[in-house]
């Protein structure tokens, strides 16, 4: 019987949030490996609010998914059928397979995963992109100094719950933001933010300047909406906001209509001085080699902890990522799509 592969492709372009039918579950052949290509075995599907972006066919930093192609998405693959003498059968790698349980590659793209790390998933967590996003945006552009404060969105995320632990270990005072009293009691308990706030609860204006009694020097933005309109009044004078995500806002298919909020937001940029700096985390793969090196020594001393929330089976990849998109992830969010 020929070897079959599931993929999941995008089947339409989300008009708001995005649904079932915008994705579509197909089968054909595996592929054949040729000269100095790897057969790729899915094991594990990284699932991440970038995403929504590349479902969607509007001007970005990177090129859409095609309607009828495989979602996007980097993956802990199996090498299967090695014809490249980089790669040996049986390795595990990060790969860029996307949603679908065999991929081929030329092995540029692949990286080797270091079989000491607790769980091969953390390379596509802590000691993968989210990890990295969150060191270069703190370090490099939030650049936080100790007796600070800085606040954190979507606290107990892939990134979120990175930023928080690297800061405290730059000697900072560290306050999260999270959806659930759940969530927030494990930001303080297990990662040792000094407060969590949940903002399903009235007033987060209010609590986050009680919990932000000297302003806010540091600001790591990755949701932008509700959270962003009651961090921005509490900024100090050269306050910098580290920007990788908008996450409340990646469904809108248009500007909301209303009164014009700009002015909230840039007359504090210009009285009080703030930095808001974007940036895109495969602008800065340069910095791989100094987050590896630190990120893995504060896992092996204990200073920063992980959680995972693994969803099984390929085919439910589109409602994870639809979850993910609304905050329902507890950690990062990944699909196991076949057992080792």
């Amino acid at each position: 019987m020929t070897a079959m592969n599931r993929r999941i492709v995008l089947a339409r372009r989300p008009q708001g949030a995005p649904a079932e039918a915008d994705f579509r579950l197909e089968t054909q052949p595996v592929p054949t490996a040729g000269p100095g290509q790897v057969l790729l075995r899915t094991r594990f599907l990284s699932l991440d609010p970038y995403m929504r972006g590349r479902m969607s066919d509007a001007p970005s930093y990177a090129p859409p998914v095609e309607l009828g192609n495989v979602m996007v998405g980097q993956t802990v693959s199996l090498v299967q059928t090695s014809n490249n003498a980089a790669f040996k059968v049986g390795e595990l790698v990060v790969a860029n397979v996307g949603w679908q349980d065999y991929g081929l590659s030329d092995g540029r793209d692949l990286l080797k995963i270091d079989p000491a790390i607790p769980s091969p998933t953390y390379a596509l967590g802590m000691l993968g992109m989210p990890g990295l996003t969150a060191y270069v945006g703190l370090l490099d552009i939030g650049q936080p100094k100790a007796g600070e404060t800085v606040v954190v969105a979507a606290a107990t995320g892939g990134v979120g719950s990175v930023v928080g632990q690297i800061a405290k270990i730059k000697g900072c005072r560290v306050v999260g933001i999270a959806g659930g009293r759940e969530k927030c009691a494990y930001a303080r308990d297990t990662l040792g933010f000094d407060a969590c706030l949940d903002h399903y609860e009235a007033e987060l204006p209010q609590r986050l300047a009680a919990a932000c009694p000297k302003g806010i020097d540091v600001y790591f933005e990755s949701v932008g909406g509700a959270v962003l309109a009651a961090v921005v009044p509490l900024l100090n004078r050269n306050a910098r906001i580290p920007l990788c995500g908008l996450i409340a806002w990646y469904n809108l298919d248009k500007l909301p209509a209303g009164v014009d909020r700009t002015p909230l937001l840039l007359v504090p940029v210009l009285k009080q001085r703030l930095k808001i700096q974007g940036f895109i985390i495969f602008d800065h793969f340069d910095r791989m080699g100094a987050f590896h090196k630190d990120m893995t020594a504060w896992l092996r001393e204990g200073r920063v902890k992980y959680r995972e929330e693994v969803i099984v089976g390929l085919e439910n990849a589109p409602r994870g990522l639809m979850g993910l998109l609304q905050g329902e992830n507890f950690g990062k969010l990944v699909v196991r799509v076949a057992e080792a």
